[in-house]
């Protein structure tokens, strides 16, 4: 059996009641975790040019978006989610890929169930197998895929979007196996678009285009047979090297959802052991902005690659640069989304900070790690080495964690609101029609 069949076939027969307690506990996470980065992106600049671009091209307004009052057709409700719930990145992450997985699945999911009855059991299995998949087919693929240039987060969340809604469609294998490969064809993202709106774009677009996919093959609308393994497929085009058994192996006992890690900064994942780090040495030595000399960063390559932005002025180019992460951390002693913002990235002290730190790629270093040596103008060298940051699969967020980010970012909902939609999250499992759930995501009058 190929690949794509054996996976087509899991996610076709696969029970909510065989999903561990513990997994779908870990689904529960991610949906706090997503619903309030949606609401926390919902009026950001690039949800309003979206609309202000797009909406007048939109079908009928059937479908509600999580953060708005206005409504638009599913699909272009599950552009807008996309967008809203990525354009911080505040959402979660797959470490072992990078892959934010919650944000393409979750947000087709809501877009669908604004526009008919589906049941929390139902929903929260879909999302499942949508993490499920996106992660498998990640794994697959990485390091390769990701090495190439492509944005896992687009290019691969097609895919948990498109068998996502297929199976709230009740698609079987056949028409399953047509959305997987509808998925593929779309499949795309650069990571040339980090530091921009274009990064927010690639969960948009592949919730839309997965959700697509779907609607597609439900209708009879073909596809290859083998769109992940054939030599013309989406693994051999997009990844020079891959071992599709990733995909498959102890499908249905083990789940990715497990490794899944949640943010407790709106940046790179990858430049948090950074900003964790700065915030510890600043609370344990007592210094200030003014008194920092110089700065040494020692961080994994692969940090390097991604974050190496020092000249910036967007908050969006902050998000991915590890100088900014350092003077935020020894600077400010914060990284909040406000820490994100044009106006923090053109801060002369932050810019200050900026210049004065080097960051230099080591191999002893993992990805999760940094060595920072700071110099005072007191004369005193201070530093530390930081194993695991906070938000890491060793350090990880708790459920009170989670809720208190969650309201952080529901400023565009009442406070009763978002404690309701929290509180609906968690309950998801006894929940007749998700439209409750979504209604305590729009904005009231």
């Amino acid at each position: 059996m190929s690949a794509t069949a054996e996976l087509v076939e899991y996610v076709v027969k696969s029970r909510l009641s065989d999903i561990p307690s513990d997994v779908r506990h870990e689904a529960k996470r991610a949906l706090v975790n997503i619903v309030g980065c949606a609401l926390g992106g919902a009026r950001e600049p690039a949800v309003d040019i979206a609309i202000a671009s797009l909406g007048r091209f939109a079908g009928p307004p059937t479908a509600r978006v999580l953060g708005r009052a206005e409504r638009y057709d599913p699909l272009f409700a599950a552009l807008l989610n996309g967008v809203s719930s990525h354009v911080h990145d505040f959402d979660d992450t797959t470490p072992s890929n990078y892959i934010h997985a919650s944000s393409p699945v979750a947000s087709a999911l809501f877009a669908y169930a604004s526009e008919n009855k589906v049941s929390g059991p139902d929903f929260l299995h879909a999302f499942i197998l949508g993490f499920e998949v996106i992660s498998r087919i990640g794994a697959a693929t990485y390091p390769a895929h990701y090495a190439a240039g492509w944005h896992s987060t687009g290019s691969i969340g097609v895919f948990g979007a498109g068998v996502a809604i297929g199976r709230l469609l009740g698609l079987q294998t056949e028409a399953m196996t047509h959305a997987v490969s509808l998925s593929a064809t779309q499949s795309a993202g650069l990571r040339e678009m980090f530091g921009s709106m274009g990064k927010a774009f690639h969960p948009g677009r592949s919730a839309q285009s997965g959700y697509m996919a779907a609607l597609l093959a439900q209708n009879g609308f073909t596809g290859g047979k083998f769109p992940l393994e054939s030599p013309r497929g989406f693994a051999a085009v997009q990844a020079g090297t891959y071992d599709l058994a990733r995909i498959t192996d102890r499908l249905g006992e083990t789940f990715e959802l497990r490794f899944n890690a949640y943010k407790p900064f709106p940046c790179g994942i990858v430049v948090h052991p950074t900003i964790d780090a700065a915030i510890q040495l600043r609370e344990a030595h007592g210094f200030v902005a003014d008194d920092v000399e110089k700065v040494e960063l020692r961080v994994a390559h692969l940090v390097k690659d991604l974050c190496n932005k020092k000249v910036i002025s967007t908050g969006l180019e902050g998000k991915f640069s590890i100088y900014h992460a350092a003077a935020l951390g020894l600077g400010r002693g914060q990284a909040n989304i406000p820490d994100f913002t044009d106006e923090a990235a053109n801060d002369p002290a932050m810019r200050r900070l900026r210049d004065l730190t080097e960051a230099v790629g080591d191999d002893s270093v993992s990805d999760d790690a940094v060595v920072i040596t700071v110099w005072l103008k007191d004369g005193r060298k201070v530093g530390m080495k930081l194993d695991q940051s906070l938000g890491n699969l060793e350090r990880p967020l708790s459920d009170a964690q989670l809720e208190a980010k969650f309201r952080a970012q529901s400023g565009v909902i009442a406070p009763a609101q978002a404690d309701a939609a929290i509180a609906a999250c968690w309950g998801i499992e006894e929940m007749a029609d998700l439209s409750t759930l979504i209604d305590h995501c729009v904005p009231k009058g």
